[in-house]
């Protein structure tokens, strides 16, 4: 039977595994036949909903065509899902783990962020995202990894943006990323039509701008984003500038983390405001 509570590494175990079977061509009958269970079993796990023992998860990543860091991977998350009592935080050191997050993203029915000083993530232009990522890259990594860091950004964002079913989407940063340059003025100026032209396009979409000078914000200096699915606990987490995320799951924290957004939500101007200031500053560009 699976195990009654998804966690952060039960979801990201599945959709791990999930990813795995369909690149090798793969049915979920096939999966379940080679270790001896149902297809209903590798469903369940591939929801989140359980998980596998380790003579189980290895034989799923031998027929899979796992490369030794995959099966590294997979099995040191597999032992973190199976356990009986989660953690209350859960922090990944594993590799690729940027890639886990976006299957979280992409799974979401609902994200909401907030960053101080740039422009989210998932609305970056590509331009912006190059020269984030060039600026970043003379100082906490190889250089070497800009094209690829690039390109995973804009996959990422292309798996939200473009996901089948439509996706809640709520953004909200403060003022001051329109004004700290990032590849100059012609990449700033490309960064607001962006966002303008993703309004038009996704109507679901909330944009909103802290004003500068803002009191009382409870994130002040931070960033957060909250992740809500269709049949999984909420996820939120606290981007750090350096170093691995933290996820949590547990109402004890995810309740506050959301009312804090909800807090900078109320705060920020509002999506008819944003918009205005937007292209009041495009102007100015």
């Amino acid at each position: 039977m699976p195990d009654a509570q998804q966690t952060v590494e039960r979801m990201q175990l599945g959709l791990a595994l999930q990813e795995l079977r369909q690149r090798a061509g793969r049915s979920q009958q096939d999966a379940g036949t080679a270790i001896g269970k149902s297809y209903v079993r590798i469903s369940q796990v591939e929801h989140g909903k359980g998980a596998l023992k380790q003579h189980d998860l290895l034989t799923l990543l031998d027929l899979y065509g796992a490369t030794a860091e995959e099966r590294e991977t997979i099995l040191a998350i597999g032992v973190e899902a199976r356990r009986r009592a989660p953690k209350r935080a859960y922090t990944d050191v594993l590799p690729d783990a940027f890639q886990r997050l976006a299957d979280l993203q992409a799974n979401a029915s609902a994200i909401r962020q907030y960053t101080s000083g740039t422009y989210p993530g998932l609305i970056q232009s590509p331009d912006y995202v190059r020269a984030l990522i060039k600026v970043a890259g003379s100082v906490w990594y190889d250089s070497t990894e800009a094209d690829t860091k690039v390109a995973f950004r804009l996959e990422q964002q292309r798996r939200v943006l473009e996901a089948p079913q439509a996706k809640k989407l709520t953004f909200v940063f403060t003022e001051d990323a329109l004004t700290n340059s990032l590849g100059g003025a012609a990449v700033m100026q490309g960064q607001i039509l962006h966002v303008l032209q993703l309004l038009t396009k996704h109507p679901g979409m909330t944009v909103q701008i802290l004003p500068s000078g803002t009191a009382d914000n409870p994130v002040l200096g931070g960033s957060l984003i909250i992740l809500d699915f269709v049949s999984a606990p909420r996820i939120g987490y606290a981007p750090a500038v350096y170093g691995p995320t933290t996820y949590y799951n547990q109402p004890t924290d995810t309740q506050p983390m959301a009312r804090a957004f909800e807090r900078v939500h109320e705060l920020a101007l509002s999506p008819e405001a944003s918009k205005a200031l937007l292209i009041e500053s495009l102007k100015g560009t």
